[in-house]
């Protein structure tokens, strides 16, 4: 007999990232990190988890409530939900015990390989950037673990803009670092937050799929 996975590496491990082959033309790519160039999804899902129980939240944290607002940073987050539930979640804490979880889960980040082997194809042929909603510190972990960080001439993080996704802050300043115009660079999103941001900010966009058994 087969056992059933439970952590959220195993999950991972079964489940397929699909993205449609993009058009040529475009001279500068845009990753986004978490889901996209990093399997971290059921990580920071678990750490979400983990964070709302600690403080006694009254609400199930599901994955369809995780994904609605994948993209967004850690305290927009609990803010958002505060006003959803009606409830009065310390932000500032919940964010900072979701970090902490999460930092302790992050050892256990894979690569989402599609993504990743296409990234690397690319590698000293075209100016390649990383804009995540995340914070700085917590992305450039994730990808240092994953070996690719040296890969990107830019990582572009909450801190640095005023306004997350969906507006276009976070593309646009990654293509002005990687001195790319706009028009000519490819997004790789997971989120369909990520994926309006890019096309506000006049780029092309990939939506990355996930498919196959997701967390509880």
């Amino acid at each position: 007999m087969t056992s059933t996975p439970t952590s959220p590496a195993a999950n991972a491990a079964i489940v397929q990232h699909l993205f449609d082959e993009p058009p040529a033309g475009y001279e500068g790519f845009i990753f986004d990190c978490d889901g996209t160039l990093a399997d971290s999804m059921p990580l920071h899902f678990a750490a979400w988890r983990a964070a709302f129980s600690a403080a006694g939240a009254p609400f199930t944290f599901s994955w369809d409530l995780f994904m609605r607002r994948a993209g967004k940073t850690l305290e927009i987050t609990v803010a958002e939900l505060n006003q959803e539930f009606s409830t009065q979640l310390d932000v500032d804490a919940v964010a900072a015990a979701q970090r902490k979880s999460y930092d302790e889960l992050l050892p256990q980040v894979g690569p989402v390989a599609s993504v990743v082997a296409f990234a690397r194809e690319r590698l000293g042929r075209h100016p390649m950037a990383v804009a995540s909603g995340g914070d700085r510190v917590t992305v450039r972990r994730t990808l240092t673990s994953l070996g690719i960080l040296p890969w990107f001439g830019a990582v572009v993080t909450a801190e640095d803009v005023v306004h997350g996704k969906p507006a276009p802050d976070l593309f646009l300043l990654a293509a002005e670092r990687i001195a790319v115009p706009p028009q000519k660079c490819l997004v790789f999103e997971d989120s369909l937050l990520g994926i309006e941001a890019a096309h506000r900010a006049e780029m092309g966009a990939v939506l990355v799929r996930r498919s196959g058994t997701l967390p509880g």
